[in-house]
């Protein structure tokens, strides 16, 4: 199917180069039909940066990425917060996890524990409590599978995206066309293909605290059938606390089979080692003295995250004909735990001291994910109807830390989850200038943990080890959703919605229910309603000018969120609170202004913001105090110079607002502002960077515990990185 124009603009959102807007114009019909193009003998044509960077319009031919195209669509035709990253921007900076992936994403808060992968995020107030090491409330998926367990947590692993082409960022109820029932929405990586990679790109960086990063990636097109693609990394890091080694190894490889003109099968092979050392969290008191030290309790206990994980999934996409298509897919991950987390609690009642508390988990935890996407352009109407089905079991169990070994299991756990999710949605375009968005989503959950508590030495004595429960129910959520969008000009759009939003809990969750007296205790799903405007466009000016932005204001009622306190260390309890409110303003403005009549010389200013409002509502214990662990508000940006040959150089920041660190609103983390700089040089072939962050070497929290209370006693911080410099070059033919 020939791509045809159209009078639609797509932006893109370059991180590396974040001014770069590609306008891709093209038949609407294009614009849900992400389908896997046909392998052809010779490379498609890559999608690359010029180094004088103009917002044109752009035609889209048979060589260029059709999926990336047809994201870039949808993203355009969405009423609400939904952002595309372009992965290659990514390869000009010092990527060390997917924190700097989030960059500039507006509304999603990300920070890295200590520098290495332990990384916490937040997208429009997902994942506020004492249990966020379940990272829960984004859905993640590779190639529109399931990357996230089914009952909804991201613990085990976070995904490498610089192994990704493109990614598909959608907040909060703007994610239903991927099916998630989540109160962060979704991220969707792409991964690359043959058909759209140079034969060969290798890259090399490192810098500070003994980081290294190697990568190569090798393609081919062998024939008019079948095309492969293998890429191998590693990751080395010293850290800059003590106590916080990582050593990752990874391994990507997709291939291709056409199997006629109009249907295409890929399967996804991949395999992940990734061993942290953590470093633990700090009192005050530690921080002011030295930010960077491990405290006692992780060397006591060796803290750590070992994970491996092997993932195969394929996907069969089906062109029916020029207005309707069929996608297929499945995937199956397997994933092994070792994680030493809590040293021995010490504590004498008599008799002398004793252990009374200690936890290292080992568990495997396999999922299953199918999905089935049919797209249909029917006049006016361009309709998806989809479904997900995924499901998980876990089972391992809690034991005894001796110093990082295993010791006697207190507790053997199984954990069980299944979710389906049923959804439509039609972009009906009622006029040029106006579109409606209906769409509606049914979500079937079952959540089971059977956690049975075993005799060990220490039950002669008291001691904080928890009981068994076997919590399970099952949960119904019909959700619908409406947006609107008016076309003020065809660079320029106004868009509003309505969504309903329902999120049951993660298994960690209802295990999280394992106190003293919990019992089989089980959790009410989250539900609420978000309303939201916003606009998003560009305008060039004089060919050599430009500006562009995208801004979203959203605010959602919530009840029986999921929430989890701590009200000592060691202990959680999780519970439905019964009204939260989850506000905001999300923003990234950024332009391209000529320094002289050529456009030779540009300066590229590029700002995220985010503007967050987070709290319970009236509630009997908390009142209205604000939600911990996100801060009140967010800026990242960059001003760059950049010439025509390539060149590039220029100041970045940081400037983050307060945070709580309970829900009593008793501890507080303080502002900080942070600066850097970044340069560097590339053309069709090599890029190289170096880069500067923290240039004040200002000492700051880059993450936290969170309590129900917490006193300046508790070990609650993490130190963001200090002064550092990170280099690297990338050679591609």
């Amino acid at each position: 199917m020939k791509l045809k124009r159209s009078n639609r603009p797509t932006r893109i959102l370059q991180l590396g180069r974040p001014l770069l807007i590609s306008l891709l114009l093209f038949n609407s019909s294009v614009a849900v039909m992400a389908k896997e193009p046909p392998t052809v003998k010779a490379k498609q044509k890559v999608l690359k940066e010029p180094s004088n960077i103009e917002l044109k319009p752009m035609v889209v031919t048979e060589n260029d990425d059709r999926k990336l195209a047809a994201a870039s669509a949808e993203v355009d035709f969405s009423p609400g917060g939904v952002s595309l990253v372009d992965i290659n921007g990514l390869h000009d900076r010092n990527v060390s996890s997917v924190a700097d992936f989030f960059r500039y994403v507006p509304g999603v808060w990300a920070a890295s524990q200590s520098g290495n992968d332990e990384v916490f995020f937040s997208s429009r107030g997902s994942n506020l409590d004492s249990t966020g090491f379940d990272q829960n409330g984004v859905k993640f998926l590779q190639d529109g599978l399931p990357v996230t367990a089914a009952d909804g947590n991201n613990h085990n692993r976070m995904i490498d995206p610089l192994a990704a082409s493109f990614a598909t960022v959608a907040r909060g109820g703007n994610a239903l066309k991927y099916g998630a029932s989540t109160l962060g929405g979704a991220v969707d990586f792409t991964s690359p293909t043959a058909d759209n990679s140079p034969a060969m790109r290798l890259s090399l960086s490192g810098g500070s605290f003994g980081q290294f990063l190697g990568r190569g990636t090798v393609s081919k097109v062998f024939n008019d059938s079948f095309d492969g693609l293998l890429t191998v990394e590693g990751k080395e890091w010293e850290g800059y606390p003590a106590h916080n080694k990582q050593d990752r190894f990874g391994l990507y490889s997709n291939f291709g089979w056409q199997l006629s003109n109009s249907v295409v099968n890929r399967t996804f092979v991949s395999y992940i080692k990734n061993n942290q050392e953590l470093p633990g969290q700090l009192t005050r008191a530690q921080f002011d003295a030295d930010p960077n030290q491990a405290s006692a309790q992780a060397i006591g206990g060796n803290y750590q995250l070992n994970t491996e994980t092997e993932r195969v999934a394929n996907k069969t996409t089906w062109t029916i004909d020029d207005n309707s298509s069929l996608e297929v897919g499945f995937s199956f991950e397997n994933q092994k735990l070792y994680h030493p987390i809590v040293d021995k609690v010490m504590l004498d009642f008599g008799g002398g001291p004793l252990d009374r508390f200690s936890l290292l988990v080992d568990s495997n935890q396999q999922d299953w994910g199918t999905s089935a996407r049919y797209n249909l352009r029917l006049d006016s109407h361009e309709l998806l109807l989809g479904v997900n089905y995924g499901t998980n079991l876990d089972k391992g169990g809690n034991y005894t830390n001796n110093g990082g070994i295993r010791g006697a299991m207190t507790n053997q756990i199984t954990k069980k989850a299944d979710n389906i999710e049923i959804f439509a949605q039609d972009h009906w375009h009622i006029t040029d200038k106006w579109t409606l968005t209906p769409a509606l989503q049914g979500v079937f959950a079952h959540r089971e943990v059977d956690n049975v508590r075993l005799a060990i030495p220490q039950d002669a004595y008291f001691n904080f080890y928890p009981q068994g429960s076997h919590p399970s129910t099952d949960y119904v959520g019909i959700n619908p959703s409406l947006g609107l969008m008016y076309n003020v000009s065809k660079n320029a759009s106004l868009y509003s919605n309505v969504s309903r939003l329902y999120e049951p809990p993660t298994n960690y969750n209802l295990a999280d229910n394992i106190t003293a007296g919990a019992g089989n205790t089980t959790l009410k799903a989250m539900e609420g309603t978000s309303m939201e405007i916003g606009t998003r466009g560009n305008q060039n000016f004089d060919n050599s000018n430009s500006v562009l932005w995208d801004l979203s204001l959203y605010y959602a009622w919530l009840n029986k969120e999921i929430m989890s306190v701590s009200p000592r260390p060691g202990t959680s309890l999780s519970t439905n609170i019964d009204n939260t409110i989850h506000a905001g303003v999300e923003g990234l403005i950024g332009g391209k202004f000529a320094l002289d009549s050529k456009g030779t010389h540009s300066i590229e200013p590029m700002l995220s913001f985010t503007s967050n409002h987070f709290k319970f509502d009236n509630d009997r214990t908390y009142g209205n105090n604000a939600l911990p662990a996100a801060p009140d508000y967010f800026l990242k940006g960059e001003a760059l110079y950049r010439h025509v040959s390539g060149i590039f150089i220029g100041p970045t920041f940081d400037v983050v607002g307060k945070r709580w660190g309970d829900f009593a609103n008793t501890y507080k983390i303080d502002s900080y502002a942070l600066l850097g700089m970044r340069t560097g040089w590339s053309n069709d072939h090599y890029k190289v960077f170096l880069e500067g962050r923290n240039l004040l070497d200002t000492q700051y929290v880059a993450s936290h515990n969170v309590m129900d209370r917490a006193t300046a006693n508790d070990a609650m911080l993490n130190a963001g990185a200090p002064l550092s410099f990170y280099g690297g070059i990338e050679i591609s033919y």
